[in-house]
């Protein structure tokens, strides 16, 4: 299949085996990667057939993600995997070792996930803590200040780059500020383009040399009252130029409440803002056919893009698992399990 034939879309699948339907459609639809959920994970034996299934059902090494973020957002956990702390609650229990301790935590994660086939995680999270910060989000982010979080955020992918994990920081250009949960309600958030500048959209400033991300479905009023990040080319715009990210920018989930119309409606509306592909989590089949009816193949810039990524999922040392393990014990943090 070529590079050129690729969906401009990442599917999830419906369990932990492929189904049968399942390998026939992303043959035909050839997505450009995949995305696995806690349906889908039952044991590591079970999780490296299933992540072969899907490449080998576009017969090529396609990149699979997860969401492996610790605390409540973790799809794999004990007794196989390691279960952590949320993010937030371990930063603030390391203090100055805040920055060490969470990339000490993503190369572990990180090596748990190469070891089953999965090449690409849905972290770090830059969005800045405040006090109005909904709770579905404030403890999975790394810190209260932009500072902070751009620090510990650059640990965490660069220990990921290290295991050869492909990072996708999120949410752009910044979720800190929403008050809803976006898998239910639209935020609508009123701060200036000066306050966002100056805060929310510093840390993704920092880490736009990342090769991933992901949007925000959240309403930015200062820049497009009428549409979400994920849907308005406005803020596509600003995504690209002014916080200056070129690498793969996906959707969220397609699949979140937060937008409006039906999935076929929601994809055309991202892709036409200037997303480069669009995430579809939920292994449903017919909703998935609506995505791939409007998602489109990959424009020659996300190919570009794609191909950078993709270059990176190569590890560049070698790890003593041990040796990270008594380095956390020794700041008196570490898995919960595992």
């Amino acid at each position: 299949m070529t590079e050129t034939g690729r969906l401009a879309a990442i599917f999830g699948c419906a369990g932990p085996v492929l189904g049968v339907d399942e390998r026939d459609f992303f043959r035909d639809a050839n997505p450009f990667g995949f995305i696995l959920f806690a349906r889908n994970i039952e044991n590591p034996d079970q999780v490296v057939r299933l992540t072969a299934d899907l490449r080998a059902a576009v017969g090529r090494d396609a990149p699979i993600l997860i969401d492996q973020e610790g605390g409540r957002v973790q799809r794999m956990r004990g007794p196989h995997w390691r279960d952590w702390s949320p993010p937030l609650d371990a930063a603030l229990a390391a203090g100055a070792d805040a920055a060490r301790v969470l990339a000490l935590r993503a190369r572990l994660i990180a090596e748990e996930l190469r070891a089953v086939g999965i090449d690409a995680n849905c972290a770090p999270v830059a969005d800045i803590a405040g006090p109005q910060t909904h709770p579905f989000l404030r403890n999975r982010c790394y810190g209260e200040t932009a500072a902070q979080v751009s620090e510990r955020a650059r640990a965490v992918a660069e220990a990921h780059l290290a295991a050869g994990v492909l990072p996708v920081v999120k949410h752009l250009p910044g979720h800190g500020r929403a008050t809803a949960d976006t898998h239910h309600d639209l935020p609508n958030v009123t701060a200036s383009r000066a306050d966002l500048a100056a805060h929310d959209f510093a840390p993704f400033k920092a880490l736009a040399d990342l090769p991933m991300a992901m949007t925000a479905h959240i309403i930015f009023a200062a820049y497009d009252p009428d549409r979400p990040a994920t849907q308005s080319p406005e803020m596509i715009r600003v995504i690209r130029d002014e916080i200056g990210f070129q690498g793969l920018l996906m959707t969220d989930d397609l699949n979140m409440q937060a937008l409006s119309g039906d999935l076929g409606q929601r994809t055309r509306a991202a892709m036409a803002a200037g997303c480069d592909i669009a995430l579809h989590c939920k292994g449903d089949m017919a909703e998935m056919q609506q995505v791939a009816a409007e998602a489109g193949e990959m424009r020659p810039e996300t190919q570009a893009r794609a191909r950078a990524a993709l270059a990176l999922r190569h590890p560049v040392a070698p790890v003593d698992i041990h040796a990270l393990e008594a380095d956390l014990a020794a700041v008196g943090q570490g898995a919960l399990h595992g």
